[in-house]
């Protein structure tokens, strides 16, 4: 696994009211969220980078009111015409 490391000013922590760990541990799910609703990452992958398991991942998706499953009409239209 690669660590990358990052250079905060302690005030986040403090206005977040969040302590380091969990910072982590909400960014790389606001990420996983964020990639996975721009369609760039597949479920999978985005439950990966978040940590968690793909129902718990579903589970956060929902309580941050983002669709689970997306779909692009374009390709449902072409898997439509092929029968």
């Amino acid at each position: 696994m690669t660590t990358v490391t990052l250079e905060l000013p302690e005030e986040i922590f403090s206005a977040l009211r969040l302590s380091p760990n969990e910072f982590v541990r909400e960014l790389r799910l606001a990420a996983a969220i964020y990639w996975y609703g721009r369609g760039e990452i597949s479920q999978e992958k985005a439950a990966n980078i978040a940590g968690l398991d793909r129902t718990d991942f579903l589970l956060a998706l929902s309580r941050e009111q983002v669709d689970a499953f997306t779909v692009d009409f374009e390709d449902l239209q072409r898997e439509l015409e092929r029968g």
